[in-house]
C-alpha cells in the first residue's frame, strides 16, 4: 500500500528584514494512506501552503523527511498533482486539451489522451464543455476542470492548496459536493489545505491542525458517507466535529 510519510519535517529560512533565520515548520510528522481524505487547517501564517508546497517539490525542506512510497520527495512530479486556489487552467487551449494536458506530458497519444480526458469531465458533469474554453466557463466550472485535469494524470496523492476559496458560498458547497462523490468513486489520496473549518470537516476523513509551524492535533472525523449539505447542515455530530476543530485553531 503507497503512502506519503513526513517525519520530523522542519522549514528554516533567512528573513532579511528580521535579520534572522525563522522556523516556518518544525517537527511535523503525519501519514497519509493510500486512499485517504486529509485536511489541515491552521490560522493564517501556521505553515500550511509551506507543508503543501515541500510536498509538491516546489520547496525544499531543511529538516526531517518527506517519503512518498518510501521514496524521498526531492522535486515536482507526476506523482504529485496539485490544484491550486487560481484556476491555473490554460487560456489557449479548449478545456479538453487542458485535462489532457497530464497524459500528453506522458507521451500518450492524442486519441488516448482524449479518450482519458472526456471520461473525467463526464465524472465532473463537464462532457457538454469539452470543446469550450476557460474564459466561456463559470468560476466553478473553471476550478472543477481544473480539479479533473490533475486527477486525469492519475497521481498518487492529490495536493489541493485552497481550490474552492474564490468562489461563492453557494458554488462552493457544490464543489465539495463534488469532490467527495469523485473522491468516493475513484479515492484518490487528497490533502486538502482550507482555512473553512466546516469544509475540511465536510471532506476529511482527518482534520490536523497545524499551529505555528508544527502540528497541535489530529481529529479523526467518523461522519458516514456519501455527505450532503442539506443533511449535515443542522447535524449535531458534523456541529459538534466542526466545534472542536473550531477550538483547537482558535487556540493556536
Amino acid at each position: 500500500m503507497k503512502s506519503l510519510n513526513l517525519n520530523h519535517v522542519s522549514k528554516t529560512y533567512f528573513d532579511p528584514y528580521a535579520g534572522k533565520n525563522v522556523n516556518a515548520l518544525r517537527d511535523v510528522s503525519f501519514t497519509l494512506e493510500q486512499g485517504e481524505f486529509v485536511a489541515i487547517v491552521g490560522p493564517s501564517g501556521c505553515g500550511k501552503t509551506t507543508l503543501l508546497n515541500m510536498i509538491a517539490g516546489f520547496l525544499p525542506h531543511t529538516g526531517g523527511d518527506i517519503l512518498l512510497d518510501g521514496k524521498p520527495v526531492d522535486g515536482p512530479g507526476p506523482e504529485r498533482g496539485v490544484v491550486f486556489q487560481s484556476f491555473a487552467l490554460f487560456p489557449w487551449k479548449t478545456v479538453l486539451d487542458n485535462v489532457g494536458f497530464g497524459p500528453k506530458m506522458r507521451g500518450l497519444p492524442k486519441a488516448e489522451c482524449d479518450r482519458i480526458a472526456r471520461e473525467y469531465l463526464e465524472l465532473a458533469g463537464l462532457g457538454h464543455a469539452a470543446e469550450r474554453y476557460p474564459n466561456e466557463l463559470s468560476g466553478g466550472m473553471q476550478q472543477r476542470v481544473g480539479v479533473v485535469r490533475a486527477l486525469a494524470n492519475n497521481p498518487e496523492v492529490l495536493l489541493m492548496d485552497e481550490p474552492f476559496a474564490s468562489v461563492d458560498a453557494q458554488t462552493r458547497m457544490t464543489l465539495q459536493e463534488e469532490l467527495t462523490r469523485i473522491w468516493q468513486e475513484r479515492r484518490p489520496t487528497i490533502l486538502f489545505i482550507t482555512h473553512d473549518v466546516g469544509e475540511a470537516v465536510f471532506l476529511a476523513d482527518r482534520v490536523i491542525v497545524l499551529s505555528k509551524g508544527a502540528v497541535l492535533q489530529e481529529v479523526a472525523i467518523d461522519l458516514p458517507r456519501p455527505r450532503h449539505w442539506d443533511t449535515l447542515i443542522d447535524d449535531d455530530a458534523f456541529k459538534a466535529q466542526s466545534a472542536q476543530v473550531l477550538q483547537l485553531v482558535r487556540s493556536a
